[in-house]
């Protein structure tokens, strides 16, 4: 049977949809299906870039070939997945052509059409001898405007300049400033030439409203009222912390948000769900009453059941974070924003016009909405003043009847007032934010060391990375500085002994890089930098910072449990507001291994790098002031002694000194919940059940972190012994995440096995 030509192709796409295409649907079909090199979409949330999408997918399955469709978030994937087999399935193929990698889960690996993060579709680009991309005929983008991401964007970036040149694009992106220049830029830079589609009309209109004077739970509870087309519900509520969420959703006890038929149906579907441990019994009070809450310290079983349950529009309310603001679709008619700061108590700022666009773009569904709403809650202080103020100006000023001056009188006197505890935003804040012109597209974030790494293993000529950073979108100042920062890289790649340069650094007599007195003068720039046999543990380790990783691993053969635990917890990103609660504890609690007792804390002495009193060394005189505080003579506090995961990045920035700095988090959080044994008996006695969630995700992190150190073997130890302890660690907390959600752990065992099976391909060939 002959492939259908793409004129061919592109009649059979539009012939099956069942409806028409908007003008922009239909002008970027024609853009892909005509084009060679691929497309770039340039529109607002709502209208309707799924059904672009989905024409790059049609084609692959109609001509044999492979595509790929990548998102930034697992729940994003993981929903366009679905999509995507229910489309084949409607084109008359199998749902099986259909599969999904995310970080979490593997369905169909194999399949013809695979729908994956962006990380991995970057992992399998630099992997090209496990994965090829010979058939590749398409990779859809979605969410493309994430290259803006300060600290994953690169993965879109590389991504682009990996992909070989006959693959297609298709770049799906909310509205961006420089979209002309962005075309442009990977034409020059990358040779691709793709089609520029724009538009700037959703398909259901939005409408921006600014509540001066009504409290949030008055507020939705208004937005509740009425029949089906009346009603501003359901509706999206947007904060900015977890906690805040928890709060907002606590808001709302006692207002009418549900009518009986939908509670009855609601009480039904939460009847069959088990609700009985952790943050279960209050999220089931909360849904109970037609709202939900929806981020990342809710357990992912909970998650999908507010997903699902808002979906059938059972839910008048979700409470969420922005991260669901990044595609996820939750059909709303409403966006509600309760504030417009962002940060830390006391020094927030304004929300920033790219992530405020992206939530309003969630109102307004087109199935069943003609126009979408946004509303902006003033701050609570600024509504009863403006209340107050409604009341005062009522009463005239120049009014002579002595009871109503008596009523304004003691009315002045309880007038509210702003706290100067306090941070305020305003109306004309909220139509700047409204009114502001989409961001650039511009790369972002450093050159990563394990590209790097990968890049000097297929050839030890740097000149190709130097290209690479060449033709990044950076100003040529900055392009100036990456380079440096590459120079500075390889230099210390060459003192860890990864690599060997040519040619070879000028050292002075102390073995420092000799500097040049004359500024004009050319800095050191290495030519080659050849790999040594220890080169190739940069390249395995994905989940964390490379050097710091093979680092920490090198020390962990003379640690007992304890300490590897704690060594392996730190390399994890922990939010600070949960990592606040779950610190390791003191020495009392946890006593130094041999790791700190037996060389760290000597080489930190040695190096000058920690005080005796940092590292809990105390003198007899020492022992005297102790005393003397305890009866109170004495009032200055002994500093906090350090903790390990602290000493390894103490010493590591010391080794290091030319790489950038490292963040460690010093918690006790998987260790202590193997000594538990029980994941909610561990929460529930930390009170961390509304963060449960995040504690959840820190120990499938753990487990896939016990696979990627086993594959390096530190010195000090043998490999029986740390495979076996790593395995032990692994079982452990595996056993207790699966009594809590068995599906989400099943998918993260299943990923440890696949990326165990996969290294020891790469090390037999």
């Amino acid at each position: 049977m002959s492939t259908p030509s793409r004129d061919d192709l592109a009649a059979l796409y539009l012939e099956q949809l069942p409806f028409s295409p908007y003008p922009l649907q239909e002008e970027a079909l024609l853009a892909w299906f005509a084009g060679e090199g691929g497309v770039l979409v340039c529109a607002p949330t709502g209208t309707g870039k799924t059904l672009i999408a989905e024409a790059a997918m049609f084609e692959a399955l109609h001509t044999g070939q492979t595509a790929y469709y990548t998102t930034p978030l697992i729940a994003l994937t993981e929903q366009k997945f679905a999509e995507m087999q229910e489309a084949a399935e409607r084109w008359g193929f199998s749902r099986d052509e259909v599969g999904l990698v995310t970080g979490n889960r593997r369905v169909n690996p194999d399949a013809r059409i695979l729908v994956v993060v962006a990380e991995i579709l970057l992992n399998r680009l630099l992997e090209h001898d496990a994965f090829s991309f010979a058939d590749v005929s398409a990779v859809v983008m979605d969410e493309f405007h994430s290259f803006n991401d300060r600290e994953r964007g690169i993965v879109w970036e590389l991504s682009l300049g990996l992909l070989p040149a006959e693959t297609r694009l298709m770049l799906l992106s909310a509205t961006v400033g420089n979209s002309r220049e962005f075309a442009n830029w990977l034409s020059r830079c990358h040779n691709r030439k793709i089609e520029l589609v724009e538009g700037d009309e959703r398909r259901v209109p939005l409408t921006f409203q600014w509540v001066g004077d009504e409290l949030l739970s008055d507020q939705l509870e208004r937005m509740a009222a009425g029949d089906d087309e009346s009603r501003l519900t359901p509706a999206l509520v947007f904060c900015f912390n977890r906690e805040h969420c928890w709060s907002t959703a606590e808001l709302l006890k006692g207002k009418s948000l549900i009518d009986k038929e939908r509670q009855k149906a609601l009480s039904n579907a939460l009847a069959m769900h088990d609700w009985s441990a952790g943050a279960g019994p209050k999220l089931k009070q909360i849904l109970q009453r037609g709202v939900g809450v929806h981020h990342a310290g809710v357990l992912p079983k909970y998650r999908r059941v507010v997903e699902e349950l808002f979906q059938q529009r059972l839910l008048t309310v979700c409470v969420c974070t922005e991260t669901l603001a990044a595609g996820i679709n939750l059909p709303a008619r409403s966006v509600v924003l309760p504030s417009l700061l962002k940060g830390p108590p006391g020094n927030k700022k304004l929300l920033d016009a790219a992530s405020a666009h992206q939530m309003f773009g969630r109102a307004g569904r087109p199935q069943f909405d003609t126009r979408g709403f946004v509303f902006a809650m003033a701050h609570e202080d600024d509504v009863k003043l403006a209340r107050w103020k409604e009341k005062y100006d009522q009463i005239p000023e120049d009014t002579k009847d002595p009871g109503l001056l008596k009523q304004k009188k003691a009315l002045k006197k309880k007038m509210p007032k702003r706290r100067s505890t306090e941070q305020y935003w305003t109306e004309g804040q909220f139509e700047q934010i409204r009114n502001a012109s989409a961001a650039n597209l511009a790369s972002r974030g450093p050159l990563p060391w394990r590209l790097l790494a990968h890049m000097l293993e297929l050839s030890p000529e740097v000149q190709p990375v130097r290209e690479l950073i060449r033709k990044r979108l950076l100003t040529p100042k900055e392009l100036d500085r990456q380079q440096k920062s590459l120079d500075r890289m390889l230099l210390t790649l060459w003192r860890a002994g990864y690599v060997t340069l040519d040619p070879k650094p000028p050292l002075d007599a102390e073995g420092q890089l000799e500097s040049s007195a004359d500024d004009d003068a050319p800095a050191y720039r290495p030519e080659f930098a050849e790999p040594t046999e220890e080169l190739w543990k940069l390249a395995s380790l994905r989940a964390i910072h490379p050097l710091f990783g093979v680092f920490v691993i090198n020390h962990l053969g003379i640690a007992d449990r304890n300490e590897r635990i704690q060594a392996m917890e730190s390399v994890l990103e922990l939010p600070g507001s949960v990592a606040h609660f779950v610190r390791v504890p003191g020495a009392d609690e946890l006593p130094p291994g041999p790791l700190q007792t037996e060389r760290l804390d000597p080489q930190l002495l040695r190096f000058g790098l920690a005080t005796p009193e940092e590292l809990g060394v105390v003198t007899v005189a020492e022992e005297e002031e102790e005393d003397d505080r305890r009866d109170g003579f004495w009032a200055e506090e002994r500093p906090r002694p350090l903790r390990l995961a602290e000493k390894l990045q103490r010493l590591y920035e010391h080794e290091f000194s030319a790489s950038e700095h490292i963040r460690v988090n010093a918690v006790w959080a998987a260790g202590e919940v193997l000594e538990f044994g029980d994941f909610n008996t561990y929460v529930t006695s930390k009170k961390l059940q509304k963060q449960e969630g995040v504690i959840f995700r820190h120990l499938l992190r753990m487990i896939l972190l016990c696979g990627e150190f086993s594959q390096i073997v530190p010195p000090d130890t043998t490999d029986e012994v740390w495979h076996q302890d790593l395995r032990e660690i692994a079982r452990g907390l595996a056993r207790c995440c699966h009594k809590v959600d068995p599906a989400s752990t099943d998918l993260a065992l299943e990923q440890a096995a696949d990326e165990a099976r996969a290294l020891l391909q790469d090390r037999a060939d």
